[in-house]
């Protein structure tokens, strides 16, 4: 039977096959200029996908930030109760 798996890479098989077909009908300056244009929209991609991932790493930092800051707010004094509740307890027989 077949899978959708399977059916996804025939399908993506096929395509490159279109492709590699095209790509070697066209002149040696239609390849250059499409080459060019790939590296164009590659670097672009890589551009945006860098902007992204420093975006989001600086959406984090803040969440931190902020998250920390409204649990001090909202909890007030829960690290006192938190050691008090679970904190290190004297073994029997010290004081």
């Amino acid at each position: 039977m077949l899978s959708s798996k399977h059916l996804a890479t025939f399908i993506m098989g096929a395509a490159a096959g279109v492709a590699i077909s095209k790509y070697m009908s066209l002149s040696d300056e239609e390849k250059e200029k499409l080459m060019a244009d790939l590296k164009k929209k590659a670097g672009n991609f890589k551009d945006e996908a860098e902007n992204a991932a420093h975006k989001a790493k600086e959406y984090f930092e803040e969440l931190r930030t902020k998250g920390a800051d409204a649990l001090k707010e909202h909890m007030g004094d829960s690290d006192k109760m938190m050691n008090d509740l679970f904190g290190k307890k004297p073994s029997p027989g010290t004081s």
